[in-house]
C-alpha cells in the first residue's frame, strides 16, 4: 500500500535515522524524506569506532565505514542534510527550526537523536588528552594521541572502555582501566562474565582497578600527566573517559515532548505530541524483557528495530516493539553476546567449560529463561534468541549437558 504524504523528517544521522529512511523507501512511502544529521560525513557505523576504525589506519576514510554510500541517498530519493543542526522543534505548528535559520515543515517526525558521552566531573577534564568516544572524528584524534602516548588510562569498565582498553593494548601501550564499582560490565551482564573478563584483561597485561575513586587529573603545560585515585597516582599521557551515556532529548524536552531517561514513547515509538516518534538510544520504551520496565537500549539491534517499526507504524500497519534485545561487544580475542535482559534472575546455567574461554551462560528467573550470555559461541547465541522470541524455557539440566543439541530444544 502507498501512501502519499507530503513529508517526514528525521533529526539524527546514525543507525536508526539511516534505517528509518530507508525502511520507509522499502515500505512504499513515496513522500518527501528529509534526513537531518549534525556531523560532516555521510552516515556511518558506530561499532567499530572503538576496535578496528582506531587500530586500522587504512580504514581510517574508507567508504566501507559508511551504512551506505553515497549514491543510495539519491536512490532512494532521500534528502541528506549534512553539517546540519536543529535549534527548535514546535510540534503546534508541525516546523523543526535549523540554527541558520530555515524552518521545515513536517506532517511526521521521527526523533533519532542518539546519545553523549556523560560528562566526568573532576578537576583536570579539560586537560589536552582527556577524551571520549562518540563519532568518527573523535576516533581519529584518539588514533592520532595514541601513537604519542605509552601510558593509557581508561576512566569506566563498560562496553566502550573495555573495548578501548583493548584496541591500546593491541597497539602495546601500558593500560590501566580504573572503575568505580565493585566490578566490570556491572550494569550489562551477570558477576561470572564480568569475572571472566577481568580474568581475560589482566591476563592480556591491562590493569584492572575495582572499586576506585578518582580525585584528580593532572596535567603539565597543558596535557595531562596522570591520574589520581585512591591506588596511587597512575601516569597518563592519554586519558580515554567511558563513563555512560546521556541521551539527547533537549530538543524534545523544550518543546513539551514527555521525557525521562530519554523521549519517552509507547509500543508503537509514538511520543507524547502527535505526528512525534523516537527511535534508538534516545527513546525510553516499556520492555516485555525487562519485566515491562521503561528503559533505554544502546545498540544498533534496538535502532534498527525500532526503525522498522515506525516505518511499518507510518504506513497504517499498527504494529508495536516487542523484539528480544540482543547486543555484542568485541575485546581482544574475547566475542560477547547477549540475548534478552536478566533483570530479576535468581538462577543460571553454564554451558561449555569457561577455561577454555568457550562458554555460555543461561539466567533464568526460577525456571524461566530470561538472557543468555555467549563468550565465542555464536551457535548458542542465535539458538539463544530463537528461544527468548518462542518463550522456550528448557530443563536446566538439559541447557547444562553438552551433549544436548540445543536446536532440538526449539522444538
Amino acid at each position: 500500500m502507498k501512501v502519499n504524504k507530503q513529508r517526514v523528517i528525521i533529526i539524527g544521522g546514525g543507525h536508526a535515522g539511516c534505517s528509518c529512511a530507508k525502511a520507509l523507501r522499502q515500505e512504499n512511502f513515496n513522500g518527501e524524506i528529509i534526513l537531518i544529521s549534525n556531523e560532516s560525513e555521510l552516515p556511518y557505523h558506530r561499532p567499530p569506532l572503538s576496535k578496528g576504525f582506531i587500530k586500522d589506519e587504512e580504514l581510517m576514510d574508507q567508504a566501507k565505514l559508511y551504512l551506505q554510500p553515497e549514491a543510495f541517498y539519491e536512490k532512494y530519493r532521500i534528502d541528506l542534510r549534512m553539517n546540519t543542526t536543529v535549534s527548535e522543534i514546535d510540534t503546534g505548528l508541525k516546523a523543526v527550526k535549523l540554527y541558520h535559520g530555515e524552518t521545515l515543515h513536517y506532517d511526521d517526525l521521527v526523533l533519532a537523536m542518539g546519545t553523549r558521552a556523560r560528562p566526568l566531573p573532576l578537576p583536570g577534564v579539560e586537560l589536552d588528552g582527556v577524551m571520549n568516544l562518540r563519532t568518527a572524528n573523535d576516533a581519529r584524534k584518539i588514533r592520532e594521541h595514541l601513537k604519542k602516548s605509552e601510558h593509557v588510562v581508561i576512566v569506566g569498565g563498560g562496553f566502550i572502555g573495555l573495548e578501548l582498553a583493548s584496541t591500546a593494548r593491541h597497539l602495546g601501550k601500558n593500560v590501566t582501566v580504573l572503575e568505580n564499582m565493585h566490578r566490570i560490565l556491572g550494569r550489562a551482564v551477570a558477576p561470572i562474565i564480568s569475572d571472566y573478563v577481568t580474568l581475560v584483561h589482566r591476563s592480556n597485561g591491562i590493569r584492572v582497578e575495582l572499586d576506585t575513586y578518582i580525585s584528580e587529573i593532572l596535567g603539565e603545560n597543558g596535557h595531562v600527566k596522570s591520574v589520581v585515585c585512591d591506588r596511587g597516582v597512575i601516569p597518563a599521557d592519554l586519558v580515554l573517559v567511558g563513563v555512560g551515556a546521556l541521551p539527547n532529548s533537549d530538543l524534545a524536552e523544550q518543546a513539551g515532548i514527555h521525557c525521562e531517561n530519554g523521549i519517552v514513547v509507547d509500543e508503537g515509538m509514538r511520543t507524547s505530541a502527535e505526528h512525534v516518534f523516537a527511535i534508538g538510544d534516545c527513546a525510553n520504551h516499556e520492555n516485555p524483557f525487562a519485566g515491562n520496565r521503561h528503559i533505554r537500549l544502546e545498540s544498533v539491534q534496538n535502532a534498527n528495530d525500532q526503525a522498522l517499526i515506525v516505518a511499518k507504524n507510518l504506513m497504517h500497519q499498527q504494529v508495536r516493539y516487542h523484539t528480544v534485545p540482543w547486543f555484542w561487544t568485541d575485546q581482544g580475542d574475547v566475542r560477547l553476546q547477549m540475548t534478552g535482559l536478566s533483570f530479576d534472575t535468581n538462577d543460571y546455567v553454564v554451558r561449555g567449560d569457561i577455561e577454555t574461554g568457550r562458554f555460555s551462560v543461561f539466567h533464568y528467573a526460577d525456571d524461566r529463561l530470561v538472557a543468555i550470555d555467549s563468550v565465542n559461541q555464536p551457535v548458542d547465541h542465535m539458538i539463544a534468541r530463537k528461544l527468548l522470541e518462542a518463550k522456550i524455557s528448557p530443563e536446566k539440566a538439559k541447557i547444562a549437558d553438552i551433549q544436548t543439541n540445543l536446536k532440538t530444544l526449539l522444538s
